[in-house]
């Protein structure tokens, strides 16, 4: 076991699986929903996505931190994940970018974990068993007694989690230096990463993100190009705030982009249902396809519910015709929704991949040209 491991800890699953490891990051003890993460890279942007919030962490590749951790890759301001689970936590970290190692981050800001060799075991058993709240310990040394608090924890299912992550006051991104705001885009923030607002940013977009009690009245109020709905945590069964203010910028008929909670909030705004997924979708190597082109990307992933559309045809909705656009080649969930009669889309994966591959791109601009082709009419 690493040098940058402690004393003993427990994790203990609310069906009753115990895993006994060493205690890594702060001490103490944290309570969440277990899930996992099978990308090999990225650590430290998934400790700071937002939508990671009240959530327990297991990462499935065996080194965890060798980079170390640096000021220019966090997606916020601080780290989300209510604990972290690892196999071997790095002994060394080596990267000219470090600024300091991952175990002092995570105990300067408090956050509890566990090295532990049972990381392929445990993942098979969410695999089976299904994400379920847990909890991990370095005080409590009596698993019975940390499962009595375990079950007593809320569950992700009902959960209303973007106001609680999303940023309390309004603030703008701009377009690098030498690159001119063509377009004007209101971001309502569900728990944004950092990285979005700066991809529409390098396309000359300026970016106005707003919190997530937003109104349809705030959005257009700013006289918009085009609106953007970010990802975020939580059950977007309990998202009715977000939901009524994207239909009204679909009556509005403003060009309309969402990724991850922005394309269920799409999906509840057309009338569409939204599940909980089993284990959910959390790494860089999830495959969907376009269903028109038939081109096949390698995504960037993190969610927990789904949209319930039809696969085989497009339907009808309060706005006109849509379909499904994207769908994953996994398990065939909804993958992205695209209005036939709207300038509107929207995708469950991040095309903005930090860290990811880049193969979704091509979607930030298909936003600008969504943006582009609005006679000035329609849009202002």
């Amino acid at each position: 076991m690493s040098e940058a491991t402690g004393g003993p800890a427990i994790l203990v699953l609310e069906d009753g699986r115990v895993f006994h490891g060493r205690s890594f990051g702060a001490t103490g003890e944290t309570f969440g929903e277990a899930v996992f993460n099978t990308g090999m890279t990225g650590y430290q942007e998934t400790l700071t996505d937002p939508s990671y919030h009240r959530q327990i962490v297991v990462m499935t590749a065996p080194h965890i931190g060798n980079t170390g951790v640096n000021d220019d890759d966090p997606e916020s301001g601080r780290i989300w994940v209510a604990g972290y689970v690892v196999r071997e936590p790095a002994r060394i970290t080596s990267n000219w970018r470090a600024q300091r190692t991952l175990d002092e981050e995570l105990r300067h800001q408090g956050v509890v974990g566990i090295a532990l060799t049972g990381t392929r075991a445990l993942t098979r058993h969410l695999r089976d068993k299904g994400a379920m709240r847990a909890a991990v310990s370095t005080t409590e040394t009596d698993p019975r007694a940390l499962l009595a608090r375990v079950r007593e924890q809320p569950s992700m299912a009902g959960s209303e989690l973007a106001a609680e992550v999303s940023t309390r006051e309004s603030y703008e991104v701009l377009p690098p230096e030498g690159v001119g705001a063509r377009f004007h885009v209101a971001a309502v923030d569900l728990g944004i990463k950092a990285m979005t607002p700066q991809r529409l940013a390098e396309r000359g977009c300026r970016v106005t993100v707003l919190p997530a009690t937003a109104t349809a009245e705030d959005i257009l109020a700013l006289d918009p190009d085009g609106v953007f709905f970010s990802n975020g945590p939580g059950d977007p069964a309990t998202a009715d705030g977000p939901v009524a203010a994207m239909r009204g910028v679909l009556d509005a008929g403003r060009p309309l982009f969402g990724i991850c909670f922005g394309n269920q909030i799409l999906g509840r705004a057309l009338d569409l249902g939204t599940y909980k997924l089993t284990f959910g979708h959390r790494g860089v190597n999830q495959p969907v396809i376009d269903t028109r082109s038939g081109r096949v990307a390698i995504t960037s992933q993190n969610h927990g519910f789904a949209v319930d559309a039809p696969l085989d045809a497009p339907f009808d909705t309060l706005y006109g015709r849509a379909e499904v656009s994207h769908v994953g080649l996994n398990d065939q969930v909804v993958e992205g929704l695209r209005l036939l009669d709207r300038p509107a889309f929207s995708v469950q994966f991040h095309p903005e991949a930090a860290a990811g591959p880049h193969d979704a791109a091509e979607l930030f601009d298909a936003f600008v040209d969504l943006m582009s082709a609005q006679p000035a009419s329609a849009v202002k």
